[in-house]
């Protein structure tokens, strides 16, 4: 990235050598995240500020675009929030939106998301992985009853892109969100993959950038940056992958075994390597993040996006979790940096912290 700093610091709409220049580098970034989701043709990618702006433009792009076609959009109880709010936004205007609960691995059946759709639906929108609890949902089998149902499909695919294998032709997905920080690269730049075949309005007005659906200069260096850790994630993948199932497994088995009342939140199997989402009974998750920032590690109790909020996390909620359940709940999201070491460090300190704050909280039950 540094050179577009410096150097090539040219605007790719420009005819002269130094724009020539950035907007070489811009298609080449095209290119690589196109290769990672399996898109045919880079001309499919679009670059925005972020997951937040391409949730947006693919949920608003679709719902402008087919306005007069009909108004139903369907989604899941669990989504990250700036697909809940963007559909909030758009009930404001008239549309209606139909929240599909999940079953307590946070799972949603593919029937019931066919069963809701009608004569008026034209999206359905949902993660690929949940961020919190790590479950995959039955992409490929939604993928393909939104196909025979003429029915638009957009996935936020932010938790699962470079952790597990994505086709977007075989998955049958025609908009998917993507995030470069999610995938080590720099903040501010995000994907949004948009099917040839697909038309969307889009939200900003302007010069006409990104095939005119995301006017504004681009952020040359950000993209060349999201564009290399695609290449980099994608030869990483699988073996990353194999290493973090390892190390994640090894994290749950010793919390759930090491502590009594501990247990895993999410699906079991169905999950991404890389997250692991464990409650703890008669303990609030706060406290928890506290005595483990103490000692270096950090954890979250929900996603960063929602951690502002005194309310519990509507994801664990969504999974039938009381709301002190729910609270004493932490994520433990592993990364390249992380180890088996660091997963024994944890092990070896996290039942002592839970004990301590179980003798002191009013919820814990004599025989705990």
């Amino acid at each position: 990235m540094l050179p577009y700093f410096t150097e090539h610091y040219g605007n790719p709409s420009s005819v002269h050598s130094m724009g020539v220049d950035a907007k070489s580098a811009v298609e080449n970034a095209r290119g690589s995240v196109a290769q990672l989701v399996g898109a045919k043709n880079p001309k499919e990618i679009v670059f925005t500020s972020g997951a937040t702006e391409s949730n947006n433009l693919a949920i608003k792009g679709i719902a402008y675009r087919n306005r007069a076609k009909g108004n139903h959009i369907i989604s899941t109880t669990i989504e990250h929030m700036s697909i809940l709010n963007t559909l909030k936004s758009l009930e404001k205007e008239g549309f209606e939106v139909t929240l599909v609960p999940v079953d307590q691995y946070g799972l949603v059946d593919p029937h019931k998301i066919e069963a809701s759709i009608t004569s008026k639906t034209i999206l359905i929108t949902l993660a690929y992985a949940n961020g919190e609890i790590g479950t995959i949902q039955p992409i490929a089998e939604i993928g393909k009853i939104a196909t025979n149902k003429k029915v638009v499909l957009h996935v936020d695919a932010v938790a699962a892109t470079g952790k597990v294998a994505i086709d977007v032709n075989n998955e049958q997905i025609d908009l998917m969100t993507m995030s470069s920080n999610d995938i080590y690269g720099p903040r501010g730049v995000g994907a949004l993959y948009v099917d040839e075949g697909v038309r969307i309005q889009p939200i900003t007005q302007g010069g006409g950038q990104e095939y005119g659906l995301r006017s504004g200069t681009e952020n040359v260096a950000g993209i060349v940056g999201i564009g290399k850790a695609a290449e980099l994630t994608r030869v990483e993948m699988k073996d990353e992958g194999r290493r973090l199932t390892k190390i994640r497994d090894k994290l749950v088995k010793g919390l759930t075994e090491g502590v009594d009342h501990a247990y895993l939140n999410g699906h079991p199997t169905k999950r991404v390597p890389n997250i692991a989402n464990v409650r703890f009974s008669y303990v609030e998750g706060e406290s928890m993040i506290l005595n483990l920032d103490m000692i270096g590690v950090s954890v979250s109790s929900g996603s960063a996006c929602t951690s502002k909020k005194l309310e519990p996390s509507h994801v664990l909620t969504g999974i039938g979790l009381k709301h002190e359940e729910a609270h004493g709940s932490l994520q433990f999201s592993l990364g390249k940096s992380n180890t088996e070491s660091d997963v024994d460090f944890i092990v070896e300190n996290l039942p002592a912290m839970v004990k301590n704050l179980r003798a002191m909280s009013p919820l814990t039950p004599e025989e705990a």
